[in-house]
């Protein structure tokens, strides 16, 4: 069990890298590049997705949904590592890369062909998430399996920076798929690109995919693996060997609550969440929010190597660590700074001209409808607040005895909710309609602005606090590969790292955005999402600094 790991003496013969060993690692990496491409492109086109598969329900549940559809892939993850774990622990790494690749590249290809909601109705976004779940199952089985295949290359005092390539991926893929989308974006122009143009994104994977595939056939087994498999040393039960008993298992939990789960939320706050938060709630344009994310990632991708670099040195526990504790106590300032730095004029508006909804809390609706089915006009406290969430408004809330008339108040202006319990009908419909208009002049004239000024945007200080929230990124996923590999001993560390990897990532760090933005919606406080990856990052933190044990010096030969 991973208990008996002795400190490594000197680098294994086996284990020095040689040249061909390094090329066989660059064709690995860049197969998961491709995987990441696929799977990223989803949650950047979900505005596209959310208008062309959920157009049956109103804009803001439409987009929750569509970030549900991102997060379900996330939510099977951990299964997908159960299944192709189990198959790399039984047949080997390679084999299982040849499967996971093609499953990918299928289904994302599929997403550009899928007619929309207008054309297929319900079915549309039920083939969708169906889709959207394979290549979930496909990437819970591919990263375990690279990130061990490495490692298993790796010269002994260099597991980190080798591994520290793997995590480079994820950022490559993201990279990759804003490169391709601004440049198809850039070259239809908006309207095009709205209507269809987004689906050629997911055509060209078509493309990934058959390189994808060639790259991986040139690949040789792990020449660890491969010498447990000549000796007859395999596990015949890896999922019972790894989660069966206690010794390995509280591994498997340590490594989620205690390092995972952390680096999770960091990763997708610093460029996931950062992303929607400037698109749907600062206004900032999806063109130039692509550019800005684009920028930082590119500065910031270096320090994977360099921190994975590092925790060959000094130990990969606490780098991970530290970046989860500065991210749960510097991201409310910095999402502050961003909001200031991105669209001013409506930091200004917040501040001198702040919303308030008056109503009794018992009348009001959690403004979150997953099934799109609330229309949010049953009291007034729905219509009121069903509008500012619908456009991303910032509010608080005031306490009012039952049976009062909920009202907004923009500055100095209040507004009278309708009362849907007097008017009926048509007459309801429309005396809703007039009081949006109301509230949205109130709002213009407060200073509120409908879009982000590009003129406005401090685009070098915008860049710099997405900077700053990509550094933290390294830091926690630049060592966690290299960890992972080391907690768990060769015949079960396929399937045992890759469950609490994908749990992590898929759960923590998939269900994110999704749940952060539904808590903006039903709070009003657009800071309120937040508290998430804060709660989350501290947690592990503690958990991590108790029970997590340093592995750099660990011997994964046993």
């Amino acid at each position: 069990m991973a208990t008996t790991y002795k400190e490594y003496d000197g680098l294994p013969k086996h284990h020095k890298a040689t040249g061909k060993e390094k090329l066989v690692i660059t064709a690995s990496s860049l197969g998961t590049v491709f995987e990441w491409y696929d799977f990223y492109l989803y949650g950047l086109l979900a505005s596209f997705i959310s208008r062309t598969f959920f157009s049956g329900v109103n804009e803001t549940t439409g987009f929750i949904l569509a970030l549900g559809a991102f997060a379900a892939g996330f939510a099977v993850r951990p299964f997908g590592a159960l299944v192709f774990g189990r198959v790399g622990d039984l047949v080997g790494r390679k084999y299982t890369f040849l499967v996971t690749m093609g499953l990918m590249g299928v289904s994302t290809f599929a997403v550009g062909l899928l007619p929309g909601y207008d054309t297929l109705g319900i079915a549309s976004p039920i083939i969708l998430v169906a889709l959207r779940v394979i290549q979930g199952l496909a990437l819970g089985g591919e990263y375990g399996g690279a990130a061990t295949y490495v490692a298993e290359h790796a010269p002994a005092n260099k597991r980190g920076l080798y591994t520290s390539f793997i995590q480079i991926t994820a950022t490559f893929g993201l990279f990759a798929a804003l490169l391709i989308v601004l440049g198809v974006r850039t070259g239809m122009g908006e309207d095009t690109f709205a209507g269809w143009g987004w689906r050629v994104p997911f055509l060209l994977s078509a493309i990934l995919l058959a390189v994808s595939m060639w790259i991986r056939l040139q690949l040789n087994e792990s020449p660890v693996y491969q010498k447990m498999k000549e000796e007859g040393t395999t596990s015949k039960a890896p999922i019972t060997e790894a989660f069966g008993q206690w010794g390995n298992l509280k591994f498997v939990l340590i490594a989620l609550f205690g390092a995972v789960a952390g680096q999770a939320v960091v990763w997708y706050t610093g460029q996931f969440y950062a992303m929607f938060y400037l698109e749907k709630i600062l206004k900032v344009d999806g063109a130039t929010t692509n550019y800005l994310i684009a920028i930082a990632l590119a500065l910031g991708t270096p320090l994977f190597v360099f921190f994975g670099w590092l925790s060959d040195r000094i130990g990969r526990k606490y780098i991970i660590l530290g970046g989860c504790l500065l991210g749960a106590v510097s991201y409310f300032p910095a999402f502050h700074a961003l909001s200031e730095a991105a669209n001013p004029a409506l930091a200004r508006a917040t501040a001198s001209a702040p919303v308030v909804v008056t109503a009794h809390e018992g009348e009001c609706s959690f403004q979150f409808d997953p099934i799109g089915k609330n229309k949010f006009d049953a009291s007034s406290c729905d219509i009121a607040k069903a509008f500012l969430a619908k456009n991303g408004i910032n509010y608080t809330n005031v306490e009012a005895p039952a049976g009062t008339t909920a009202s907004v108040s923009v500055g100095g202006t209040s507004l009278v909710a309708p009362d849907p319990a007097r008017i009926q009908g048509e007459a309801r419909a429309a005396a809703i309609t007039a009081y949006q208009s109301q509230v949205d002049t109130a709002l213009a004239n407060a200073g509120y602005p409908a879009a982000a000024n590009p003129d406005e945007i401090d685009t070098v200080k915008v860049v710099a606090i997405l900077f700053y929230l990509v550094v933290l990124v390294t830091m926690v996923y630049g060592p966690i590969a290299a960890m992972l590999v080391e907690l768990f001993p060769t015949k079960i560390r396929y399937t045992s790292m890759s469950l609490p990897y994908h749990l992590g990532n898929g759960w923590f760090g998939g269900f994110l955005p999704t749940t952060a933005f539904a808590m903006v919606a039903a709070t009003g406080d657009i800071y309120y999402g937040l508290w998430y990856p804060v709660v989350v990052a501290i947690m592990t933190v503690v958990i991590g600094v108790i029970f997590l044990p340093e592995t750099f010096r660990r011997n994964i030969d046993d």
